[in-house]
């Protein structure tokens, strides 16, 4: 399994990003998918996550109300809009898939390679 991000950048605060991660393989109902991210000198940490099947989405604090993930299941492609972007979200933004929901890092088994979202202030 193959997970290519892409969709990172340079932003001002304020502003908006929309990051994609495409599954070389099919994505089952049964999976979920996860962005996380992670910045210098941080450990990596949650940020959103859905449920392949049933489409049911999970955010940490600091992002709920601001991002929103989403996916096309027929591209199996999973989406990230970032809105109202802040400087403390600079980081690199990585996808990954598990079997099931969770936080942790270490339970997803697959991951991308990670974009570089920046926000200036």
């Amino acid at each position: 399994v193959q997970l290519q991000a892409s969709g990172g950048g340079l932003v001002q605060a304020g502003g908006s990003l929309r990051l994609s991660c495409a599954a070389s393989v099919r994505t089952y109902s049964s999976h979920v998918m996860g962005w996380f991210r992670q910045a210098p000198g941080k450990a990596r940490e949650f940020v959103a996550a859905i449920r392949w099947g049933i489409g049911r989405t999970y955010y940490t604090d600091s992002v709920k109300g601001r991002f929103t993930i989403s996916r096309d299941s027929a591209q199996n492609t999973v989406f990230l809009q970032m809105n109202n972007l802040k400087p403390e979200d600079t980081a690199v933004y990585y996808c990954a898939r598990a079997n099931g929901y969770d936080t942790t890092p270490s339970n997803y088994g697959y991951w991308g390679q990670g974009t570089q979202v920046t926000v200036s202030s």
